[in-house]
């Protein structure tokens, strides 16, 4: 992403994402209530002073002047804030937090400085990966500033260096990696990120602590093929375990057949077995062939359907002493 020169404004005051960043531009504006009072009652005080020894006009202008004075030297920063002093143009130190005093019109305070745990939302767009994926990748990266004396004196506008020095990181490291590396190790990207961003920004004064990756956008034609390469890849997968389960049950067969031919008393009880089965499931009559019938004995199929509880017509019991005795 190229950046205009119109627009360093614009991201100097706010992130990519339009978050609004802190205001890092002179600010000599901090007037708490205790300077205002002590500029108004030391003003009040010496014009009252001044009163007696020269006109109204000339009293009242100096107690207006000591009121300016005295409520300008006296100055605030929050918890979380160092104030840069500014003497004649001179670096004098940092304050706060808290009240302090500055010497009125020689000293000011050039920056206040925020020194609480800062997140950054950057990315690249459009950026090649090393396979020439083009990518939309989203980060955020989590930083202090520590020195406050360096974040002020070595970096025109650290919040501004931040993003671009990210942006420049991520672009590099996304075309470094493939687009699987991209999109299966994110920690490992932001962890490489965060490194080579404390590096950099060691010198200002800023301690990078942690650069996550949030997302990875793709071309919408590239998801679909990637969708439907990977259900390809499942239904290859699958119709290899069929086919592996097909050989061993194969193989299987080819043993119990081996031993079935070398042992005929085991071929019949398998015979028996099934047929038991299939009557103890179907609990009716059941059609055998002569073949197997023969193989099997008739005693022994009278055995297996007495087992299963059926029983024959009493016709046929009947019938079986006249055949017995013709």
């Amino acid at each position: 992403m190229t950046i205009l020169p119109e627009q360093v404004t614009k991201l100097a005051l706010t992130s990519p994402k339009g978050s609004r960043m802190a205001n890092t531009s002179p600010d000599d504006t901090r007037y708490p209530v205790p300077a205002v009072a002590a500029g108004l009652v030391g003003g009040a005080a010496l014009g009252a002073a001044t009163l007696a020894l020269a006109p109204v006009g000339a009293a009242v202008a100096v107690g207006v002047l000591a009121a300016l004075l005295l409520g300008s030297s006296i100055k605030f920063a929050d918890q979380w804030e160092k104030a840069v002093v500014l003497r004649m143009g001179k670096y004098r130190g940092l304050r706060g937090p808290g009240m302090f005093f500055v010497v009125p019109i020689v000293d000011r305070v050039s920056y206040h400085v925020d020194q609480r745990l800062r997140t950054t939302d950057f990315g690249a767009e459009s950026c090649l990966t090393k396979d020439t994926v083009p990518v939309n990748v989203d980060a955020i990266a989590f930083w202090i500033v520590y020195d406050a004396e360096r974040a002020a004196l070595e970096v025109q506008q650290y919040q501004l260096a931040v993003v671009l020095a990210a942006q420049t990181a991520l672009r590099d490291a996304i075309g470094k990696h493939d687009l699987a590396e991209l999109i299966q190790s994110r920690k490992e990207l932001g962890r490489g990120l965060q490194e080579t961003l404390d590096r950099k920004m060691h010198d200002w004064g800023i301690q990078v602590q942690s650069v996550e990756i949030r997302d990875v956008i793709i071309p919408k034609a590239l998801e679909e093929a990637m969708s439907r390469q990977a259900q390809a890849e499942r239904e290859r997968q699958a119709r290899i375990i069929l086919g592996t389960a097909e050989t061993q049950i194969a193989s299987k067969f080819v043993e119990a057949a081996k031993n079935y031919s070398e042992n005929p008393v085991a071929m019949n009880l398998r015979a028996m077995n099934m047929l038991y089965e299939s009557i103890v499931k179907r609990g009716s009559l059941m059609v055998v062939p002569s073949g197997l019938a023969d193989s099997i004995n008739l005693p022994g199929v009278m055995g297996l359907a007495g087992a299963a509880g059926i029983k024959p017509p009493q016709e046929d019991l009947e019938r079986e002493p006249d055949d017995a005795g013709g």
